[in-house]
C-alpha cells in the first residue's frame, strides 16, 4: 500500500463522464430525467457497460436489472470489493445524485487500469435498479430484494401510474439478466454520494463519513367522502374528502415538528377527485413519508399519524385508509469500512467529519447482508431532487480520492 499512497484518481475526467451522463435525459432546467427502466435510463445503462467493457471489465447483470462491472483481481475466489449507486433519476433531478457513486466507482477502476494495479480481491462497479422509486415504488426495490427485504414477486409486479410492471420493462429495455438477485457476491461496498443535505457545506468539510441512516416509513392514504354539488350542498353534513386530508396533512408538519430537529416529514403527491371546480371532492389520495434515526420515536410518529386518522374520519364522516407501503429501519455501516474511508480521508488531507445519512440510499439495504460504508461530498446549499442540484468538481475529485484509498484498502 506504501508504494500506492500517491494515486489519485483523474479529476478532470471524472467531471467529464457526469456532464456526458447527464446528456442522456436532459432537463428542462439544466437537471436530469432518466426515470427508472425508460429508454432514457437504457442508454446509460449501455453507456456505462460501454466504458467498463473498453477498460476490460466482465459484465453480470441479475434478474433485477442490477449490473455488476468487475475487474479482476490476483485472487478471484475472494468476494469483491464494490463500489456504485444508481443512474435513474427523480422526475426533475439533479446530474450528480446517485450516477456521480456510479461515475466514481468506473474513475476508481480506470485509475487501476491506467497505473496497472491490480488488488487481490477483484473490484467491481454495480448499479442498482430504481433507487428513487419515483416510476415503480417503494425506493431501493432492487438492492432490497438483493438484501432480502422484499421478495422477488413483489418487486417484478410493481407497477408505475400507466400500469406497466417492473418486470416487462427489464425484459423490454434488455437488462432482465439470468443470475438471481441476491446470488452475486460482495465482499463489501462503499457508496460515494452528494450529501443532499447543508451539513458538508455549513462546516466547511470536503469529507462526510457516513455512520449509517435513519429509518423511513411510506403511507399511500386513500381518504374517501362524497362528492356533491358545491352550491346547493349545506355545509352540515358535507363529507369532503379534501378538508380531511388537509386535517391529515397538516398533521404530518406537525408531527415533525414535535418531534424536531430529527423527525422529517413529507407529503409528496396529491391527487383529488372528480377534482371539479364546482364539485365537493369525494376522494383524495395523497403520500406521507416520516422519517426518524431513532425506530422508536418513528413507530410514535406513527400511531400518532395513524390516531389522527381515526379521529379525523369520525369528525369529517369519511372513510380513511392507511396503507404502510415501505418500513425501512434505521441503520449502523460497517466499523471496518467506515475506518476505511476515514483513514483514507486524514492519509489524503481532507477536511472531514462523521455523518448520518437523512436520505435513503442502496448501501443502507446492502449494508444488513454485506458490510457497508459511504462517502458523502458537498452539494449547493444541501439541494438534491432539483434540477439546479450542484456540486463542485474539486469535492467530486476528493470523494472519488477517498473512495480509491479505501477500496485498497479493503481489497488489499
Amino acid at each position: 500500500m506504501t508504494g500506492l499512497s500517491k494515486l489519485r484518481i483523474d479529476g478532470r475526467r471524472l467531471w467529464d463522464s457526469i456532464m456526458s451522463m447527464a446528456e442522456i435525459g436532459p432537463g428542462d432546467r439544466g437537471g436530469s430525467c432518466r426515470l427508472a427502466l425508460t429508454d432514457e435510463d437504457r442508454q446509460a445503462r449501455d453507456l456505462l457497460v460501454h466504458w467498463s467493457e473498453e477498460i476490460g471489465c466482465s459484465i453480470s447483470i441479475d434478474d433485477m436489472g442490477n449490473i455488476f462491472a468487475r475487474r479482476a483481481g490476483n485472487n478471484n475466489d475472494l468476494p469483491p470489493i464494490v463500489a456504485g449507486s444508481h443512474l435513474d433519476t427523480q422526475p426533475h433531478g439533479g446530474k450528480f445524485d446517485g450516477i456521480y457513486g456510479v461515475l466514481a466507482a468506473l474513475e476508481v477502476v480506470r485509475t487501476l487500469h491506467d497505473n496497472e494495479v491490480v488488488t487481490e480481491a477483484p473490484v467491481e462497479i454495480v448499479v442498482w435498479t430504481n433507487e428513487e422509486g419515483s416510476r415503480f415504488a417503494p425506493a431501493m426495490i432492487a438492492s432490497g430484494v438483493y438484501a432480502g427485504l422484499f421478495e422477488k414477486e413483489y418487486a417484478w409486479t410493481r407497477t408505475d401510474n400507466d400500469g406497466i410492471s417492473l418486470w416487462d420493462e427489464l425484459k423490454r429495455i434488455g437488462y432482465l439478466g439470468e443470475l438471481s438477485c441476491g446470488d452475486h457476491p460482495i465482499g463489501a461496498l462503499i457508496e460515494a454520494h452528494i450529501e443532499q443535505g447543508p451539513i458538508l457545506e455549513k462546516n466547511k468539510n470536503t469529507i462526510g463519513v457516513v455512520r449509517g441512516g435513519q429509518g423511513q416509513r411510506w403511507y399511500d392514504i386513500t381518504i374517501k367522502g362524497q362528492d356533491s354539488h358545491a352550491g346547493s350542498t349545506p355545509m352540515p353534513g358535507r363529507r369532503d374528502a379534501l378538508v380531511a386530508a388537509a386535517e391529515m396533512i397538516s398533521k404530518v408538519q406537525q408531527l415533525a415538528q414535535e418531534y424536531a430537529p430529527d423527525a422529517v416529514g413529507t407529503v409528496g403527491e396529491l391527487a383529488v377527485h372528480p377534482n371539479s371546480r364546482n364539485t365537493i371532492p369525494g376522494e383524495v389520495f395523497f403520500t406521507v413519508d416520516i422519517r426518524n434515526p431513532d425506530d422508536r420515536v418513528l413507530a410514535r410518529m406513527s400511531d400518532s399519524f395513524r390516531q389522527q386518522g381515526e379521529s379525523c374520519a369520525n369528525r369529517h364522516q369519511v372513510e380513511i385508509s392507511i396503507d404502510e407501503i415501505w418500513h425501512n429501519p434505521s441503520v449502523q455501516f460497517d466499523q471496518a469500512c467506515i475506518d476505511a474511508v476515514s483513514e483514507s480521508a486524514s492519509e489524503l488531507g481532507y477536511k472531514h467529519q462523521t455523518i448520518l445519512s437523512g436520505a435513503g440510499h442502496d448501501a443502507c439495504q446492502i449494508c444488513r447482508v454485506a458490510p457497508t460504508s459511504m462517502i458523502f461530498v458537498p452539494c449547493a446549499g444541501g439541494l438534491s431532487h432539483n434540477e439546479e442540484e450542484s456540486a463542485e468538481p474539486e469535492d467530486l475529485e476528493a470523494g472519488c480520492n477517498v473512495l480509491l484509498h479505501a477500496m485498497l484498502k479493503l481489497s488489499g
